[in-house]
């Protein structure tokens, strides 16, 4: 795209120093009843053109300028907000998800299917 443009840019160049060269004339520029300004036409072109390029060009780099100010705000706060709950997952201890087994408890008789709970011959609980 940057090549687009700068194609562009070289064949507005161009002709412009085409209609510079044919048209190298003085003009006379009343500004005021008693001020007039004698300049050459293509000068009096290139003030035209950036009268209008250069505040539209402006007001699009500000535009373009909050534009990314927004994106990188929305960014950092989706980064933090990110880290937040990253750590605040890492600080809440994980809860004991094991369901109370039979037999544990006190007074409670052994877990038959438990193997730690059997006895050396094999048989629980004798």
């Amino acid at each position: 795209m940057k090549i687009l443009r700068t194609i562009i840019w070289v064949i507005a160049a161009i002709g412009f120093l085409i209609f510079a060269v044919y048209n190298w004339k003085p003009v006379e520029l009343t500004l005021w009843q008693n001020l007039v300004l004698e300049t050459k036409v293509p000068v009096l072109a290139i003030v035209a053109f950036a009268a209008g390029f250069v505040p539209m060009w402006a007001v699009h780099r500000s535009v373009v300028w909050g534009l990314n100010r927004r994106v990188r705000a929305l960014e950092n706060s989706l980064k933090n907000t990110a880290m937040a709950r990253q750590a605040e997952l890492a600080t809440v201890p994980v809860a004991d998800t094991s369901v109370d087994k039979p037999g544990k408890g006190t007074g409670d008789g052994s877990d038959p299917f438990s193997p730690a709970d059997a006895s050396s011959d094999g048989v629980s609980g004798k």
